[in-house]
């Protein structure tokens, strides 16, 4: 975080690898993902950038219950007006209420433990929300959502664009991040598909299935494979 932030987006990530008590008891809050995150976005702040954006993603969740949450903001102060609606959701909650982690991860947005948050230099499209990272590829089955926030210009988008087309989709819109997204999205969904047939050919149930998928998904392959012809 020592070189000099120029005109470009910023990127933070992180992922807590404790339990949320484990925070709660040692630097008494639960919010301590979310004030590392402030930080990391804050020291990356320069004058030229116009959004910001957080996602956050919990682990091992029952089904029925909300595991990807995002926000993104493109107010005169993002990064202010971001955290502050984050933080607003538990303004109402009693002190006994936030040092009970199972019900905040259980039933409250942002308290997952992966984060990635996301400053926009906007170089294409106008400042709105639908232009502001993280994107999200959602789906009803865990190994085939996708959050994905970048610092990139693709110079040949015209070109990939046509790829997805031609593979049968139907890009909701010609810019570098969604053409990323939906190119990662297209591997994603044939890695999970020959994995799903190869599982199934074993007689394994669908639920035994899905979840040896997401023990074995090789997203490295994937995103080797997605990136190939990228040009930028």
């Amino acid at each position: 975080m020592s070189d000099f932030l120029q005109h470009e987006c910023g990127i933070a990530m992180l992922r807590l690898k404790k339990p949320l008590q484990h925070y709660v008891d040692k630097y008494g809050t639960p919010f301590y993902g979310l004030n590392k995150m402030y930080l990391l976005m804050e020291k990356q702040h320069n004058r030229g950038q116009d959004g910001a954006g957080l996602a956050n993603i919990k682990l091992d969740v029952n089904p029925g219950k909300r595991y990807i949450s995002r926000m993104r903001s493109v107010d005169a102060r993002p990064i202010q007006d971001l955290f502050g609606k984050i933080m607003g959701r538990f303004q109402d909650l009693s002190a006994e209420q936030l040092q009970d982690t199972v019900s905040l991860q259980h039933d409250h947005a942002f308290t997952g433990e992966l984060f990635l948050g996301h400053l926009r230099y906007g170089t294409f499209g106008k400042n709105e929300i639908e232009n502001c990272h993280p994107f999200l590829r959602q789906n009803n089955w865990r190994t085939r959502n996708l959050v994905v926030a970048g610092n990139f210009n693709l110079t040949n988008v015209d070109e990939l664009f046509d790829v997805l087309v031609q593979i049968g989709q139907h890009p909701k819109q010609k810019s570098d991040t969604v053409t990323v997204l939906e190119k990662i999205g297209h591997f994603v969904d044939e890695a999970n598909q020959e994995l799903f047939d190869e599982l199934k050919g074993q007689g394994l149930d669908n639920q035994t299935i899905s979840e040896r998928i997401a023990d074995t998904l090789d997203m490295g392959s994937i995103l080797r494979r997605a990136s190939s012809d990228f040009d930028g």
